[in-house]
């Protein structure tokens, strides 16, 4: 059903495209290419004990080939495949994307791995000549939502390989000030819409037996609604209002995802400039189903900004607190935050990996109260320091295991750096590092760590 309403609105747009009159002798081409290549090192990232094996020490090398075809001013095609590949030089544990890393087997793999259309997607600007711009198929939303705090990573179960919806896009421009959207997305578990290049199927940890596992994109099928309307009409305050439909399916599904869900999301986001001042906040509402039982959960934040314009370096400074509701359990009632299409990582690279203890799904954001502060710094034209602290609190307990205690609150305090540096226009990198200490949420009180060194190549 899913595939047959999604391939009918391609189909749709399609044959009102092939009647509009077009001239082919504007037709312009524009391609690139952008290497990235990452070497990270994780500790402890899973458990916060130095007894648990969970070390991993790899490279990613991920290359992206795109092009794009402006038949003319209002009508354009986009493509982009892509390819990541890891190579381990350490790797501890268990883990079910690897189930061949056995002392037997050098404990790791490496594999090129398969290219993937990224993006695959035809602009329609001016539609019939309406205040109507449509964007269908697969397309990225990265930063094209607020700030990323419920629309952002439609591919969560990939990592950072794609970013990608499956989506018809409509925007009405109301006028100069107001933009309506309305988006209908379509995300299965693994690729069920185009072809994958050299296809890498892995044989299950926990099935063996079992025929190979496509690579998964999402923990089960996803699909949603949005109307997302954008405010401009008060000067320097930018005013996002929107509700969100998000079905999430039960097969395949574990921990946090385990049932069939249906959530209701209504919100706003707002951004007041009031130099050198900024303020930022998001508030939502969430209601529905959970299985059988009733959902019903809420999360936002909020942060006030100060820049130092006349200071050297150029000083930046931010503090904030965020709040995602927790599950109390217990009850036939799920009060748990549901992050939507956000399971990116929101606060921190190394915690939205945690996240998966808790709640069995990598970049699940649930449970959680932040208290934050940032510094931002411009020491040249070509480098950038950044320095955040946390302090991590949960709303609700868990059930006491080999991880967490079962008695505390406290997460622990999170502080992180991140040094950019631009080479050139077409060459930049950085370093970043993260260092989680532990409260007494968690069973153990090792610290975890995170680094990452990149370098982006763009053509």
């Amino acid at each position: 059903m899913r595939i047959r309403i999604f391939g009918a609105i391609i189909l749709l747009v399609l044959s009102v495209a092939m009647v509009i009159n077009i001239s082919y002798a504007e037709t312009k081409f524009k391609y690139g290419l952008t290497e990235r290549i990452r070497h990270e090192y994780w500790k402890n990232w899973k458990d916060m004990s130095n007894s648990q094996l969970d070390t991993r020490n790899f490279f990613r090398i991920k290359s992206s080939l795109w092009g794009q075809m402006d038949i003319e001013e209002d009508l354009t095609f986009y493509v982009k495949l892509t390819n990541e590949f890891r190579a381990h030089t350490f790797f501890e544990g268990t883990s079910p994307t690897y189930p061949d890393k056995t002392a037997s087997k050098k404990g790791y793999r490496f594999n090129i791995d398969e290219v993937v259309f990224d993006n695959l997607y035809m602009d329609m600007k001016n539609f019939l000549d309406l205040p109507l711009d449509l964007r269908i198929g697969r397309q990225d939303f990265l930063g094209t939502y607020g700030e990323g705090f419920l629309i952002m990573d439609g591919t969560p179960q990939d990592g950072s390989r794609t970013f990608y919806f499956n989506a018809a896009k409509a925007s009405w421009k109301i006028n100069e000030k107001n933009i309506l959207d309305f988006i209908y997305i379509n995300n299965p578990r693994d690729e069920e819409f185009l072809p994958i290049i050299n296809e890498n199927k892995l044989p299950s940890a926990l099935y063996p037996y079992k025929d190979k596992m496509p690579v998964n994109l999402n923990t089960t099928d996803e699909e949603g609604f949005v109307l997302y309307w954008k405010n401009k009409d008060i000067e320097n305050l930018a005013l996002e209002n929107y509700y969100i439909f998000k079905k999430e399916d039960d097969e395949g599904g574990v921990g946090a995802q385990a049932k069939e869900s249906e959530i209701n999301t209504l919100g706003t986001f707002a951004k007041y400039n009031l130099s050198p001042f900024t303020l930022r906040g998001q508030f939502a509402y969430q209601f529905g189903e959970d299985g059988d039982d009733d959902r019903r959960g809420f999360g936002g934040y909020g942060y006030i900004d100060h820049e130092f314009k006349d200071l050297t370096w150029n000083p930046k400074a931010s503090i904030g607190f965020a709040y995602l509701s927790g599950d109390k359990r217990g009850d036939n009632k799920n009060q748990g935050w549901d992050p939507l299409f956000s399971r990116w990582p929101w606060l921190s690279e190394l915690y939205v990996l945690s996240m998966a203890a808790e709640t069995r799904i990598p970049g699940y954001w649930t449970n959680l109260q932040a208290y934050s502060a940032s510094l931002f710094l411009t020491p040249t034209q070509k480098t950038k320091l950044s320095l955040w602290y946390h302090f991590l609190r949960a709303n609700a307990q868990v059930a006491a295991s080999s991880i967490f205690s079962g008695e505390g609150k406290n997460r622990g305090h999170l502080p992180q750096l991140r040094l950019d540096y631009t080479i050139n226009k077409n060459i930049s990198t950085y370093l970043l590092a993260e260092y989680l200490i532990p409260g007494n949420f968690y069973a153990d009180d090792d610290p975890a760590l995170f680094t990452r060194l990149e370098v982006s190549i763009k053509f």
